[in-house]
């Protein structure tokens, strides 16, 4: 029985690895790496474990299946151009959410499998789901949010749980592009990026919940949601994103800790823990849809 369930998992990977590369052959150079198997692995491990449920069950299956993967940070940036990444075995604050959303919307599907993933994951990462340049990603969380608010993946309910308007002010990536692989000898990309900041900047339909006012409205935040701190550093939008989680009766959140080295369910309350942040100044609150 062992040798016949090995045989059927190997053969499912490379039918899945076959079946990837003929749908989707230009992003064949981002998915060959010394560790494809592994991701594929645990994408395997991921699909037989999950329940089939609503997309907010689903993140919160999906967040804790990660706990204590291996924070890291720039891997979207590994590449000279601009593919897809994907990458189950380590994540910083953002990939970790996005493959936890779209991990959650590919199990809806009948058949779930890296396909469906892959286009998931290209939908909630890049500009209107198409990839082009480097900046067609939404590396900006305030354009990260408003591009899959309009594409229907997620819906921000901070408004509705009495947040107060939010203007974000973006200029970090072009003022300090020599930290960007892809922007640093490219001066066509940083202004592209510029154009972009301007355009969040003209944005007025942000809202945010103030730091102190979380524990006034954290009933209303539930289990599977988005949670994106807003930030009072200079040039910046947001600078950390989790799940939300109800967990020994307390509202936190599960996220991929650079503090940690790894994917946890933080041990404060989420009101705690963005007040005693002192360049937090709140949170946005998004739903997934499915």
């Amino acid at each position: 029985m062992e040798n016949y369930n090995a045989h059927n998992t190997n053969a499912a990977m490379l039918s899945l690895i076959l079946t990837f590369f003929l749908l989707f052959p230009e992003n064949l150079t981002a998915q060959i790496s010394s560790d494809w198997n592994l991701d594929l692995e645990i994408l395997e491990k991921f699909l037989q474990s999950a329940p089939r449920s609503t997309v907010d069950s689903n993140v919160v299956h999906t967040a804790l299946f990660f706990l204590n993967t291996p924070y890291a940070a720039h891997t979207l940036d590994m590449l000279d151009t601009e593919d897809l990444i994907i990458n189950f075995r380590e994540m910083d604050c953002l990939t970790f959410v996005e493959n936890c959303l779209a991990l959650s919307r590919t199990l809806r599907y009948p058949n779930p499998d890296m396909n469906r993933f892959v286009q998931e994951l290209r939908l909630i990462r890049y500009r209107d789901g198409v990839i082009n340049t480097c900046t067609s990603r939404l590396h900006y969380t305030s354009d990260w949010i408003f591009d899959n608010v309009k594409k229907g993946v997620a819906e921000d309910i901070t408004h509705a749980l009495g947040g107060k308007k939010f203007k974000p002010s973006v200029s970090f990536m072009s003022e300090n592009y020599m930290k960007y692989k892809h922007l640093k000898n490219n001066p066509q990309a940083v202004k592209e990026t510029e154009t972009i900041e301007r355009e969040i900047n003209r944005r007025g339909n942000y809202y945010f919940i103030s730091k102190r006012d979380i524990g006034t409205h954290q009933t209303l935040i539930k289990s599977g949601d988005i949670v994106c701190f807003t930030t009072s550093i200079a040039g910046l939008d947001i600078s950390h994103l989790g799940i939300a989680y109800r967990h020994k009766g307390q509202l936190t959140f599960i996220h991929a800790s650079s503090t940690a080295g790894k994917v946890i369910i933080n041990p404060e309350s989420l009101a705690d823990y963005c007040n005693k942040i002192k360049s937090y100044t709140g949170v946005i609150v998004l739903h997934p849809l499915p």
